[in-house]
């Protein structure tokens, strides 16, 4: 893609009302680089346990970065870094304020990626950390605490690639943040008040998964509500819309994920020359930079074999990767809201819905909404405008026990 047409697209979405954030951010402390560096060995304790924390910057909320104690889809413990947001004003809500697990929108692959980063004006900072900030605001502005998760990834020393769209890891280190909130001294939260999830995109996929093993995972959480934006549910499917696409990179990261996290797979093996390189490349992007470079690419001139990724996934064992990952065969617990643009150009939006039905033949709470959409260009993107607000007003909602009732059956 050319400069030009780059600038455009990013002016494009800029103008639509998301400017990057961490610009009007001050500088975060110098000492928080030493919170992305685990003790070694890992100390022995609970998930959610805070291993280490430092203070930071963020516009109307005290910030505290953390790193905090999970698992990752083997079971493993693993150090993973986040963000704590507490609004300076008072909580004027019922009851005691609740925190937020924020899950965020794709952000990339590289260490300067990461959103504890980016939110507090370090790292990458492009129209996707304003997309990030501009969810966080609507939530802090309604008076949620914020528990953001980076999830696990190398912006950790020792972390390893992000095992991107994984959905025990994720729904792991989304759950864990809360516990890691919870724990947080010096913030004034409570110990064990009302929880709630958010995410959109990788992050809407991060919720849902995280709502789905709520009761086992964390059955201490008392969470009154899950919102899934646009969620990539059902990764067969990805495999094939993708694919040689405009955003053919969130597949190229969904297989360096699928090799961090499975490493018994030899995903590599099946790569040429060319998809080596596209890997070693692009475990070093941020989104944008991602999605600009390889758009267009057709995964079958980078696998030996000439095949498209889509014929390895429905075979062993690969078949079973697929199968474990995806969203939709166990019932929340809790309340859902799940919502996506019918016109949705990265995640088909079937996906989205079907994930939904099968909630609800399970006997789950689930609102189902059409997420508003002004063009089918971008809609995906755009769809970040609309989701923040959506999201935060049906979780107020639920934490006020007024969202009991979906509507299941009528979509």
């Amino acid at each position: 893609m050319s400069a030009f047409l780059r600038r455009g697209v990013v002016a494009t979405l800029v103008a639509a009302g998301m400017v990057a954030l961490p610009a009007a951010n001050a500088p975060a402390l110098a000492d928080s680089t030493s919170v992305y560096v685990p003790p070694s060995p890992l100390p022995p304790g609970q998930n959610g346990d805070v291993l280490k924390s430092a203070p930071s910057t963020y516009n109307g909320a005290k910030a505290t970065r953390i790193l905090y104690l999970s698992r990752d889809n083997k079971d493993k413990p693993v150090a993973v870094s986040g963000s704590v947001f507490v609004p300076n004003s008072a909580w004027t809500g019922p009851g005691e304020r609740p925190i937020v697990a924020y899950a965020p929108f794709t952000f990339g692959m590289g260490p300067q990626c990461a959103p504890s980063k980016t939110l507090a004006g370090e790292g990458a900072s492009d129209v996707i950390s304003g997309f990030q900030g501009g969810f966080v605001n609507a939530l802090l502005n309604a008076g949620f605490a914020v528990a953001q998760t980076d999830y696990i990834g190398p912006w950790v020393e020792g972390g390893g690639e992000h095992p991107y769209v994984v959905r025990l890891s994720e729904a792991h280190t989304v759950l864990d943040v809360l516990r890691a909130a919870q724990r947080l001294p010096g913030t004034g939260l409570p110990a064990n008040g009302p929880v709630g999830i958010a995410g959109y995109s990788e992050g809407g996929g991060a919720a849902a998964s995280a709502a789905e093993l709520a009761a086992t995972y964390a059955p201490e959480l008392d969470v009154k509500g899950v919102y899934a934006g646009a969620p990539p549910a059902d990764k067969a499917a990805l495999s094939k819309s993708l694919d040689g696409g405009m955003y053919v990179a969130f597949l190229g990261y969904a297989l360096i994920g699928i090799n961090q996290a499975y490493p018994e797979a030899n995903m590599m093996s099946l790569a040429n020359e060319a998809g080596a390189q596209l890997f070693l490349q692009a475990r070093q992007t941020c989104t944008l930079d991602a999605v600009f470079r390889f758009m267009g690419k057709q995964t079958s001139s980078l696998t030996k074999s000439g095949q498209p990724v889509a014929s390895f996934l429905a075979r062993p064992p690969f078949d079973a990767i697929v199968a474990e990952n995806r969203i939709g065969t166990l019932k929340p617990a809790m309340p859902t809201m799940v919502e996506q643009s019918p016109l949705d150009d990265v995640i088909p939006a079937a996906t989205g819905k079907q994930m939904a039905k099968d909630w609800c033949a399970k006997g789950a709470t689930v609102q189902w909404k059409d997420l508003v959409s002004f063009t089918p260009v971008f809609s995906h993107a755009l769809g970040m405008l609309t989701a923040p607000g959506d999201a935060t007003a049906w979780l107020q909602s639920a934490f006020k026990g007024q969202a009991r009732s979906g509507n299941c059956g009528r979509f």
